[in-house]
């Protein structure tokens, strides 16, 4: 792929971004106020390693998972400016992959479809619309990051397009086919779908992978960038993880920061990398 067809990929993934955030602002000045009257101590908490430990001592708030979302789509958002702006002239195949999974982020927005609906009703068809584009949006970051890790440790550069045509494919199959419950959600405003430990497990196996192939990388080309790369993939996993589960103030406060600073990582030793090429 020229540079030119991966910029305007980036500048596709901004306007997409940039409608989340507007999405995100319009639907905060209703939903917001509604929060006040929901019974947490009936809500299912939302599931997960992380958030099964944090929800032992900490209760339910809805407007700390309002903050987690609404920093999820502001971060897509900014990170695609900034990463566009500093790779613009750099050729990296692997900040495609980088920025398929930043903006992948900015399909939380698909999470106030809950609130709303609750205020006016909204037809359930519009809930499974909606939770079918979150499932979208997760699993389209996590094959993406699992293919930078890839591209990193050797894979063909020309086979770029066909990588993203393939991780396009198997998002979709993933969320048009998992069965999902619209009666029934959680407490990170999520619909509650089928075959959740199964999923599970194939994204820690992803992440674990995603992680092994960047350490791979830094031990074939020689340059443990790509060990620091893999550290970042980390954090970012990490806080990802933080922003799309948690239901307490710790999640927005150490999700975000986690995120931010893994990307950060990612970006900053894969322009070094790349910076003399």
């Amino acid at each position: 792929m020229t540079l030119s067809g991966r910029n305007n990929l980036f500048k596709a993934g901004i306007v997409l971004a940039s409608l989340c955030v507007l999405w995100m602002i319009i639907a905060s000045i209703v939903v917001i106020p509604a929060y006040s009257l929901i019974d947490t101590e009936n809500v299912r908490r939302s599931e997960g390693l992380i958030q099964i430990f944090i929800g032992q001592f900490l209760k339910i708030n809805f407007y700390a998972v309002h903050m987690s979302l609404a920093e999820a789509i502001l971060y897509a958002l900014i990170s695609l400016i900034l990463i566009y702006h500093f790779f613009e002239q750099t050729h990296a195949p692997e900040i495609l992959f980088i920025a398929a999974f930043v903006v992948s982020l900015a399909f939380e927005a698909a999470r106030l479809i809950l609130p709303l609906h609750w205020i006016y009703d909204i037809p359930s068809l519009y809930l499974l619309m909606a939770s079918r584009v979150l499932l979208f949006g997760r699993y389209f970051g996590t094959f993406s990051l699992f293919a930078a890790s890839v591209c990193a440790s050797g894979l063909d550069v020309q086979k770029t397009r066909n990588s993203i045509l393939v991780i396009l494919g198997a998002t979709l199959i993933i969320s048009l086919g998992v069965p999902i419950d619209t009666q029934t959600w959680d407490s990170s405003l999520s619909m509650v779908n089928g075959y959740t430990s199964m999923f599970r497990l194939i994204e820690a196996g992803t992440f674990l992978t995603t992680l092994i192939s960047f350490f791979i990388a830094a031990y074939s080309r020689g340059s443990r960038e790509y060990a620091l790369i893999g550290v970042g993939a980390f954090l970012s996993l990490l806080g990802r993880t933080l922003l799309l589960e948690g239901d307490t103030w710790i999640s927005p406060i150490l999700g975000i920061l986690l995120l931010s600073a893994g990307t950060w990582f990612i970006c900053i030793k894969l322009h070094k990398v790349y910076l003399w090429l």
